[in-house]
C-alpha cells in the first residue's frame, strides 16, 4: 500500500468518526423528547419530499411496510401527519404533514442550531474559516 493510499484511509477514518460524533450530539439537541428520532426522520422525509403512501415513506426511510404504518399511526395519534384519499388508488392514503409538524421540525432544526452556533463561537477564526471550507467539500462529498 502507498503512503498516500494509507494517508487517505486514515483521513477516511478519522472523518467518519467526528462526523458521526457530532450527529449524535446534534441529534441530542432536543425540543420535544414525546417524538422519536425515528418519527422525526419520517417527518423530516415527508417535509423534504411532500406527501407520499406509508409504502413510499418506509423505501425512503428504509424499513419494513409495518414498521412504518406504526410510526405513521402514532404520528398521527399526536396530530403530526394527515392522511387523505391516494388520487389513483382506492387502497392506499396519502400522508401529509399536519401543521404542528411543521412547528416541530423548524424548533427542532432552530436547537440544533443554536448549539452548533454556541459551539463554533468557541473556535478561532481560522478554524471556522477551515470549517466553512470543510463543509462545502463535504456536500461535493455528498452529491457524489
Amino acid at each position: 500500500m502507498t503512503r498516500t493510499t494509507l494517508d487517505t484511509a486514515a483521513l477516511a477514518h478519522d472523518l467518519r468518526l467526528g462526523v458521526m460524533r457530532l450527529a449524535r450530539r446534534l441529534r441530542s439537541q432536543r425540543v420535544d423528547t414525546t417524538v422519536t428520532l425515528t418519527q422525526l426522520s419520517a417527518l423530516s422525509t415527508l417535509k423534504r419530499h411532500g406527501p407520499m403512501s406509508a409504502g413510499e415513506l418506509a423505501a425512503h426511510e428504509r424499513v419494513q411496510p409495518p414498521s412504518m404504518t406504526r410510526v405513521v399511526g402514532a404520528l398521527e395519534a399526536m396530530g403530526l401527519v394527515t392522511r387523505t384519499p391516494h388520487p389513483t388508488d382506492g387502497r392506499q392514503v396519502v400522508i401529509g404533514l399536519a401543521a404542528p409538524a411543521q412547528e416541530l421540525l423548524a424548533a427542532e432544526g432552530r436547537a440544533r442550531e443554536a448549539w452548533l452556533s454556541g459551539r463554533l463561537q468557541e473556535l478561532s477564526p481560522e478554524k471556522r474559516a477551515a470549517l466553512r471550507e470543510a463543509a462545502a467539500i463535504m456536500d461535493e462529498l455528498a452529491a457524489g
